[in-house]
């Protein structure tokens, strides 16, 4: 089959390389899909340029990217025959394993290939296992009541333009930062309620103007590192925050007002969420996908063999809105 992969990590157009793998036969448990496409994601330019923060690289062959859509074209031993055409959506395809969506063919565990609605197309659908998800279960552990208010930070990002939709479903007012004109527009496209340019605007005074003066009762948060500063000046007293992102190893954190404020911290790591939260989350998706519910961004499309391309605009962020391979 036809696989990007590396065998060392580093720079995109040093490492990430084009060409023929064996392509994989389904073991007992498990799906083979022909997949159509692969989602790029943050984590898979982190894990693939290594470096501080980083474990080294933990097979001598990698082939990236956890997200993907495609066909179940064959399973194995203990799952039922007719899998087979399901259009499926993967999730945690390259989490601790050496194989992820960057191929043709991707065997894996049949939980983890989740039937698509006939609506959904394959480029939609290599967004939902990290962005997605991400949001659902931040929003979900926010536990918004209706009337309350939320900041999203960085509601122009993949996770952000889906937290903004589930937060809005939930009946929060939504808040949101963004840096330029364009993805205010976009994170309004979303159901954003207020945007709040935060390179030119005091992020703590909209808030508190957007609130009526109390301050946000939650926070979706990106980057704990770059924003924790700002949260005495934009959350009331007990306020809820989820974080699912942080752009350091370790962040510095304003202890005295948090512990002052009773506000609580939840971390979200969408790798390794409980797997009742897993059930639950795919049980909701179910629904939405099915109602056509969910407003998905599509950046850009590229072909597999352009990889390093894709992984080095995923990591200037210069695309909004997901990043997607197509497979040949």
């Amino acid at each position: 089959m036809q696989a990007a992969f590396y065998t060392r990590t580093g720079p995109a157009a040093e490492v990430l390389q084009f060409g023929e793998q064996p392509t994989p036969q389904p073991g007992p448990g498990e799906v083979r899909i022909r997949l159509h496409t692969s989602g790029v994601n943050p984590s898979d330019y982190k894990t693939r340029r290594g470096g501080p923060g980083r474990p080294p690289l933990a097979w001598p062959l990698i082939i990236p990217h956890s997200d993907g859509a495609g066909v179940i074209d064959a399973v194995g031993p203990g799952v039922p025959a007719s899998r087979i055409g399901e259009r499926v959506w993967t999730w945690n395809a390259q989490w601790n394993r050496p194989f992820g969506t960057a191929a043709q063919y991707i065997a894996l565990p049949s939980a983890q290939a989740v039937r698509m609605p006939d609506a959904l197309g394959d480029a939609e659908g290599a967004c939902l296992g990290i962005p997605a998800f991400t949001a659902l279960q931040a929003v979900r552990r926010a536990e918004l009541q209706p009337g309350q208010v939320v900041l999203v930070s960085g509601g122009a990002g993949s996770v952000g333009h889906y937290a903004i939709q589930l937060a809005k479903r939930a009946g929060a007012t939504v808040l949101t930062t963004v840096s330029t004109d364009a993805k205010a527009e976009h994170a309004l496209r979303a159901g954003a309620d207020h945007v709040i340019r935060y390179r030119s605007e005091n992020v703590g005074e909209r808030v508190h103007a957007f609130s009526g003066g109390r301050g946000a009762d939650a926070v979706i948060e990106m980057d704990l590192t770059a924003n924790a500063h700002l949260y005495p000046a934009c959350l009331r007293p007990g306020a809820t925050i989820v974080v699912y992102g942080m752009g350091a190893a370790e962040s510095t954190l304003p202890g005295m007002w948090l512990m002052r404020s009773r506000a609580r911290i939840l971390f979200e790591f969408i790798y390794e969420i409980p797997a009742e939260d897993r059930a639950a989350g795919l049980r909701e998706f179910d629904t939405l996908l099915g109602a056509n519910a969910l407003q998905h961004t599509v950046g850009l499309r590229l072909p597999l063999s352009e990889i390093a391309r894709a992984h080095e605009i995923v990591e200037q962020g210069s695309v909004m809105g997901n990043v997607v391979l197509d497979i040949p």
